[in-house]
């Protein structure tokens, strides 16, 4: 017994990525649940596992005493040197049980509490494993979706993605691959819930972490990365090494690497945009693909008068505003966007209203002439 017992231990230790010295303390405490229970729930009975050779060792323990009054928990100090010689009165003695004694019944509550320690001791490694990996990417498969949420294969464990964190236009089917993003790992009564993520800012930017090696290894920063998911993401990049270019780094040779990107995410466009501290020239590229006129700001309220050619006015906005939204998001700044026309109209009602002004001041000193004149 004693054989197949370290070999069970074994087994389930690399199986399960247990510790062999928690399984040992959960069937210890199992079996001598067990045996508390088949002998009417006395606590003097005790069990030990040898660590090396899994030999179990079961007793009770009395207390040596001149006179027994309850023999369950008391033995003769004649009836104790029978067993230890050097014990005296006043001592506690061990005395061995026979194990077959376990029973039927215990033993079937042993492999209960043994298989219920298993999985509270899966769901600590489990745990261990994953609480700190919040922000990282993992790949998984689908095994199946219940109640607007898929259910993600990892391996050891399952992670959930609720469908709202998928991308709008996917569908995603039993045993399709999927990588997302570890947005949080909780503890709940059925063990630790993995949630992950396919429409944060933060998975595309792992993604790039991910395919640019410049990026992993320090080389290139992001500087900020904003998106839409499903429509446009917006990400600034900077090096301080001017031998390297952040963007062409993350763009890679004839776009491999962005456009290994862009498939992951079904096709999201993806504005890359080299980091400026000039607020004029960071606007600007923030505003890609459009071409950009004028730039005017107010520091102070952190504000953008932005004009563009007509023909480039609809490209800046973007589709119901996309573009000027996510731009806003990356640089921090309030941005207006107006045409050339726009612009020059405003130039001529503000240089007739200099010239009314003018007009006006000089009929007021005509109407009120000074005491030198």
């Amino acid at each position: 017994m004693t054989k197949e017992l370290c070999h069970v231990v074994e087994q389930i230790s690399r199986e399960k990525g247990i510790s062999k010295e928690v399984l040992i303390e959960a069937l210890e405490s199992a079996l001598l649940s067990a045996m508390r229970k088949k002998y009417g729930g006395r606590t003097n009975i005790n069990l030990i596992i040898d660590r090396q050779k899994c030999n179990i060792r079961v007793f009770e323990t009395k207390s040596i005493v001149a006179a027994v009054k309850d023999p369950l928990e008391e033995i003769s100090i004649t009836d104790a040197r029978k067993i230890d010689p050097e014990k005296n009165e006043g001592e506690t003695v061990d005395i061995p049980l026979d194990l077959h004694d376990l029973g039927r019944i215990a033993a079937q509550t042993a492999k209960q509490v043994i298989f219920q320690r298993v999985r509270e001791a899966e769901r600590d490694v489990i745990y261990s494993e994953f609480k700190d990996k919040a922000g990282q990417i993992v790949t998984g498969t689908v095994m199946r979706k219940e109640k607007g949420f898929y259910y993600i294969n990892l391996g050891k464990t399952e992670a959930i993605l609720p469908i709202k964190d998928t991308l709008p236009t996917e569908n995603l089917k039993r045993g399709d691959p999927v990588k997302a993003i570890i947005e949080d790992v909780r503890v709940t009564t059925k063990g630790p819930a993995i949630l992950i993520s396919r429409t944060s800012a933060e998975f595309v930017a792992g993604l790039f972490k991910m395919e640019v090696p410049e990026i992993s290894e320090g080389l290139v920063q992001i500087k900020n990365i904003v998106r839409e998911p499903g429509e446009r993401t917006k990400i600034a990049v900077y090096s301080k090494n001017s031998a390297v270019d952040p963007v062409g780094s993350c763009v890679g040779m004839k776009g491999t690497r962005v456009q290994t990107i862009v498939r992951e995410l079904r096709g999201e466009r993806i504005d890359i945009i080299p980091w400026a501290d000039d607020p004029r020239m960071l606007i600007a590229r923030a505003l890609s693909p459009a071409a950009i006129d004028k730039i005017g700001i107010n520091e102070e309220g952190k504000t953008a008068m932005v004009v563009v050619n007509d023909q480039q006015l609809s490209l800046a906005i973007g589709k119901k505003g996309q573009n000027v939204r996510l731009a806003m998001k990356l640089t921090g700044w309030d941005i207006d966007i107006i045409s050339d026309t726009e612009y020059s109209k405003i130039r001529m009602e503000e240089t007739d209203k200099n010239l009314e002004d003018t007009l006006k001041k000089e009929a007021q000193k005509k109407d009120h002439p000074s005491a030198d004149g």
